[in-house]
């Protein structure tokens, strides 16, 4: 029987970076070239686990930063169950991979082919069983229907979570067929909102009776003031100017150019917004020309992705989120963790988790002057904003917690394996 080592703390991984002490430290363990710790750590720190124990398998299809990509992580690295082992499958390097490596959480890279490629499911197949995988957890559309497939022929239990209504997309090639093949293959579908799983219903792809919902949660813990003024010193803003953040890759459901005319509306040059997300070329230049021919390009600061969510958000004094639509919103609750004000959207998720002018403050979609509206009403209100971002807080602690989030799932884990609680 061979022993397999896993890294369980993040601590453990300065191996990674330190090639001498990698080498003193390291065995071949049998895994294919593309298995990360097919090199493993031999330490006392690390508990020793055998061929005995089972595998539980979290595969998502996308490689870039995101929220969905963040929820993947949390629950593949801190969701552990006892006889059990997590192994993470994605599709190629980036920021998912470089996290993965961080958190010190054993990964395996396997490309994907396309729908129904044979060698892709082969290959796949043969790793669920050299793995002695248990069950399946995929996030994301793409994912959902690769192992709806491989658990169909593996017999394996499958849960799969949605994150937006954007893998719900009714024009989807032989869409028909791959809702059929999801409903065969997934044992328990989760919605990440209840205004998600009302779309999926509505959309035909799964019955109401069939998801289950578990919102995304953060650990309040990590943002606590991290304040450094770095962003004023990077972007030479002045030291009187209100920072008002805003957190999101630039694509079209983030709806961008809601929150550039509302700038513009709003006609206060003390005022800078700045915006963290990855960006995608065509869509930033339609930006940049837009805030040029409105000008407001002077206090509008697109930093492109930021790797310290919480230090980016310590330095703000205000949150917008401008989407015309969402599945849930983590920059939202992130923003609420960070004790502040937020303004949203009711673009789908944010009305479930802000209660208007309880715990935040809701505006239309598409509506710029309204928008502009709240952020100066609150700007004019500091007691006003104070009491909202208290409120989010304490509301954002009790019900969106990594704890509890964690828990919604290890219960459905512990049930399609038939563990007793």
């Amino acid at each position: 029987m061979r022993d397999r080592k896993v890294i369980h703390s993040a601590n453990d991984t300065d191996w990674l970076t330190n090639p001498q002490a990698r080498n003193q430290m390291v065995i071949e363990c049998g895994h294919t070239n593309n298995c990360y710790h097919r090199k493993e750590l031999i330490t006392d720190k690390i508990v020793t686990m055998t061929d005995q124990n089972r595998t539980i398998i979290h595969a998502i299809d996308t490689t870039g930063p995101g929220g969905a990509e963040t929820v993947f992580l949390d629950i593949a690295q801190q969701l552990q169950l006892e006889n059990y082992d997590n192994l993470a499958i994605i599709k190629g390097p980036g920021w998912v991979e470089e996290q993965l490596k961080q958190r010190g959480i054993r990964y395996h890279i396997l490309k994907p082919y396309g729908f129904f490629a044979i060698p892709y499911y082969w290959q796949l197949y043969k790793l669920l069983k050299r793995e002695n995988a248990a069950l399946v957890h995929a996030h994301l559309l793409g994912s959902t229907l690769t192992y709806s497939i491989l658990c169909l022929l593996t017999r394996l239990p499958l849960i799969a979570t949605l994150h937006g209504r954007v893998d719900i997309n009714p024009n989807e090639r032989f869409v028909a067929i791959k809702q059929k093949i999801m409903r065969m293959g997934v044992k328990q579908l989760i919605a990440v909102s209840r205004d998600l799983a009302q779309y999926i219903e509505a959309r035909g792809l799964f019955p109401a009776r069939a998801i289950a919902v578990i919102y995304n949660g953060v650990d309040q813990q990590r943002y606590h003031n991290n304040m450094t003024g770095r962003l004023r010193g990077d972007l030479h803003i002045p030291d009187d100017a209100i920072l008002i953040g805003s957190l999101g890759n630039i694509r079209p459901a983030k709806n961008y150019e809601t929150l550039i005319n509302a700038v513009a509306e709003l006609n206060n040059p003390q005022l800078h917004f700045v915006i963290a997300g990855h960006q995608k070329k065509d869509l930033m230049e339609a930006l940049n020309a837009q805030m040029q021919t409105l000008g407001v390009a002077k206090q509008m600061h697109f930093i492109g992705f930021h790797d310290n969510t919480p230090e980016f958000l310590a330095q703000m004094n205000l949150f917008v989120l401008s989407s015309s639509s969402e599945g849930f919103s983590i920059a939202t609750i992130e923003a609420m963790a960070s004790h502040l004000p937020v303004i949203a959207t009711r673009c789908g998720g944010p009305e479930e988790i802000l209660t208007h002018n309880v715990t935040g403050y809701l505006v239309p979609v598409n509506a710029p002057a309204e928008l502009a509206a709240a952020i100066q009403y609150l700007l004019r209100n500091p007691e006003e904003a104070q009491r909202l971002a208290n409120a989010g807080f304490q509301h954002m602690c009790n019900t969106f917690s990594l704890g509890a989030m964690l828990a919604a799932y290890k219960n459905h884990y512990r049930k399609l394996l038939g563990i007793n609680a």
